[in-house]
């Protein structure tokens, strides 16, 4: 089931939230950090600034240390400046190998020379949840977490313009993904964890 939450201008920077299905949405970074290491994940970012500037075919994909990422859009993409983008006024895609719990992003608008645009935008998991709200900066955030074990496998951002452009396209600079820790890393967190105990009561 598709959630659409809908801020008015004057509320953009709100911290709304919805849930629907073990999937909490929020636009506030603090809160969706909060519920990723209280879930005991990591987190790891994707800010396409390795990729260099111009059009790519679709699909084309990418990888954090965990995570294996796809983009895909009708008329291909195209990366400016570590801004992540379609090339043509269509939708962008993403799916995630393994499927991650939890996911957020700066998502955005842009018109035909990556300037800004303020937008109405959806971002739509792969079961059907979703945001819309509106963004009005490159650092806009929106961030999904599941309460559950079921993991998200991908989602899309569509935008529509209403500062009076023709064309904007759906822009997004970084990509977090909340994963479950390595079991290596789980242990040496619950050594340090014991050293912090250690510390704290001598």
């Amino acid at each position: 089931m598709l959630i659409k939450t809908f801020c008015t201008a004057a509320t953009v920077a709100c911290a709304a939230q919805a849930a629907q299905a073990g999937i909490i949405s929020s636009t506030n970074s603090t809160i969706w950090n909060a519920q990723v290491t209280t879930g005991g994940l990591f987190v790891e970012t994707e800010t396409f600034n390795a990729i260099s500037d111009g059009f790519y075919n679709s699909p084309f994909g990418g990888s954090t240390a965990s995570v294996v990422w796809s983009a895909s859009a009708t008329g291909g993409l195209y990366v400016q400046g570590g801004v992540f983008s379609t090339n043509g006024p269509t939708t962008l895609s993403f799916t995630f190998t393994p499927g991650v719990r939890a996911v957020a992003g700066n998502f955005f608008g842009t018109d035909i020379n990556f300037n800004n645009a303020n937008v109405l935008y959806t971002v739509q998991l792969s079961d059907g949840t979703g945001y819309s709200g509106f963004a009005l900066s490159a650092t806009d955030f929106t961030g999904f977490f599941s309460t559950t074990s079921a993991t998200i496998a991908g989602l899309s951002l569509t935008v529509s313009d209403f500062g009076g452009l023709a064309d904007v396209y759906p822009s997004v600079d970084n990509l977090y993904f909340g994963v479950v820790p390595a079991p290596g890393a789980v242990a040496l967190l619950g050594v340090a964890g014991l050293a912090g105990a250690r510390r704290r009561r001598a």
